[in-house]
Formats: structure tokens, C-alpha cells, sequence
């Protein structure tokens, strides 16, 4: 019997969202509703399973780890690619790495709600009426006439230009390929980075995590920005540097942040972004929709129904 793990079920929601048990009995599934930090434990509690479901890159799985799981025949992961899954050495140990589709539309309607949600001041409204309030001091704004810049015009940046053009907003964009003639099919205007943070009263990061884009948002971006601008991020967290922006929300430099996406995941308990009033947190719930989950690992049982038969379905790599 094939043993397989699935893991960072932090919602509860895997063995529900597909038909598992028509992988009895060859295969055993078992899921992992709170994640493993320590690489020794989880190489333990792994250390007995043939087969792994990752959901994205909630977990690390560097080559440190995969050496030391010697059961291990098939990684699947969510998603086409997996920046903390080295590929590479899973390969050279011979293991089948497969990965599935992702919806796309689900992180970009978080955004949007992250940016009405800053812009509205929706939780502290919520806070405020709460506690017998009626209306705070300090009104809201509107978005229509405002400048959103997107940072990466990719496959969830122009779903979100999209959306801001809906509410008739000006839309700039930068990324380090974009073109005049690819940010125009999108309504929206290339400019330089500097400007764009410069000129933006939002600014939202649909960019995938990379050496180059490591740190990209930075003191120095920061400090361009307009002092009632916002900035969303729903991409990666390493993406912005962590310590710049606490700096700035914490001197209210900026109105304040959307954030869905950190260094490390889960945030720690006693991280100092959660004392701040100026930013809306949610725990990375981009893409963590019922219709997300059910695409998901409905494919997933379909990979290992795939590899219990033979086959290689949706495969990243050619094991050696």
C-alpha cells in the first residue's frame, strides 16, 4: 500500500474536497492539519510516506530534506511550480514530481477586497460600531479617479487592471519585461518603478517570487510613496522587505498595508505587524477558496491514481 501525506491542511478542507477513497485500498491518505517547522520533525513524520501533497509552498522542501526521506517516490504539488520544492534534487533521487492548475481569479478577488477593505476603513468601522460607535471621525475613500499601480501585468495583475477599470480608476504599471504595447491590451500605462510608487494611491504586488524580485520593494520605494497610499500584497512576502515596511507603518509614513503573504508562514504569535491599527492581515488566503481546494486535489488523486497505474500525469520532471 501506497502511504501518502497530505500536508498544511490548515482548514480542514482536503479530505473533503476529493474523492480520496477511490484510491482504496493501494493507497492510505492521512492529512496534516498543523504545519511542521522543525526540518527534523518533519523529516521524521514523513519518513514512512511513499508519497506528498504540498499545497504550494507552505512547507520547504529543500534538498536537505529529501535526502533524508528515503520512502519517498512521488512529490505532488499545487500549482505548475513551487519555488521551496527543489525539483532538482528529487529528480536525481529519483523521484516523480507532478504539479496541477491553479485558479488564478481567487487572489485577485482578495485583493480587491483588501484595497475597498484599507480604503473604506472596514475593520475599524467593524471595531467602532462594536463598541457603540456610530460613523468614526476620519471618512473613507472612493476609488474612482484614483491611481492603482500594479507591480507585474501577468496572468493576476491584469485581472485586477481589469477590475480597476471598473472603477474607472487610472492604472500604471511596471514590471522588468512589460512593454507599452502589453500594458495597453490592459488599459493601463507602463512607467518607470519610481514613478510608479511616486504617483500611485495604491499599489499592489502580483509579481512571482525570484532572485530578482527578492527585496524589490524596499526603504527606498517606501519612501515614494504618496503619504495616504496604500500597498497591497498578496504575492510573496519576501517580495517587500519585512523590516522597511514596519518601519514605515510604524512612523504612519504611508495610511497603510493590505497584507496576505509573510517571510514565514504560519506569522508568528508575537510578530509586531499584528500590534500595528494601519494593516489588515489575513493568513494567506489567496488562494485558499472550496473551488480552489476541490481543483486542487481533485487532480492530486488523479496524479497518484495516475502513478499507481503507471503513469505520469502533469509532470514536472523526468526522474532519473
Amino acid at each position: 500500500m501506497m502511504r501518502v501525506a497530505l500536508l498544511d491542511d490548515y482548514q480542514g478542507a482536503a479530505l473533503g474536497a476529493a474523492d480520496w477513497q477511490s484510491l482504496h485500498p493501494a493507497a492510505e491518505i492521512e492529512a496534516f492539519p498543523v504545519h511542521i517547522a522543525d526540518p527534523d520533525a518533519l523529516a521524521r513524520r514523513l519518513h514512512v510516506f511513499d508519497g506528498v501533497v504540498l499545497m504550494r509552498e507552505r512547507t520547504a522542501f529543500p534538498k536537505s530534506l529529501i535526502e533524508r526521506l528515503p520512502n519517498l517516490r512521488l512529490i505532488v504539488t499545487a500549482g505548475m511550480r513551487n519555488a521551496a520544492l527543489d525539483v532538482t534534487a528529487a529528480t536525481a533521487r529519483g523521484i516523480q514530481v507532478c504539479g496541477t492548475d491553479m485558479l488564478g481569479y481567487p487572489t485577485a478577488e482578495l485583493t480587491w477586497g483588501l484595497i475597498i477593505a484599507l480604503m473604506r476603513h472596514i475593520p475599524q468601522e467593524d471595531r467602532a460600531i462594536r463598541q457603540g460607535q456610530w460613523q468614526s471621525p476620519v471618512p473613507g475613500n472612493g476609488l474612482q479617479g484614483k491611481t492603482i499601480g500594479i507591480l507585474g501585468l501577468g496572468r493576476l495583475g491584469s485581472q485586477v487592471a481589469a477590475v480597476a477599470k471598473a472603477f474607472r480608476m487610472d492604472i500604471v504599471a511596471w514590471s522588468q519585461n512589460l512593454t507599452d504595447a502589453k500594458a495597453a491590451e490592459h488599459g493601463a500605462r507602463r512607467v518607470g518603478k519610481e514613478a510608479l510608487f511616486e504617483q500611485s494611491d495604491v499599489v499592489t504586488i502580483h509579481l512571482a517570487l525570484s532572485d530578482r524580485s527578492r527585496g524589490l520593494v524596499g526603504a527606498a520605494e517606501l519612501a515614494r510613496m504618496k503619504p495616504a497610499a496604500y500597498l497591497v500584497n498578496t504575492s510573496r512576502g519576501p517580495i517587500v522587505d519585512a523590516a522597511a515596511l514596519l518601519a514605515c507603518l510604524r512612523a504612519r509614513r504611508i495610511a497603510g498595508a493590505g497584507l496576505d503573504v509573510y517571510d514565514a508562514e504560519p506569522i508568528a504569535k508575537d510578530h509586531p505587524l499584528l500590534a500595528l491599527d494601519n494593516v489588515i492581515l489575513t493568513p494567506h488566503l489567496g488562494y485558499a477558496t472550496a473551488e480552489a481546494y476541490r481543483g486542487i486535489y481533485g487532480q492530486a488523486v488523479e496524479i497518484i491514481r495516475g502513478f499507481l497505474d503507471g503513469k505520469v500525469v502533469r509532470g514536472l520532471n523526468t526522474p532519473a
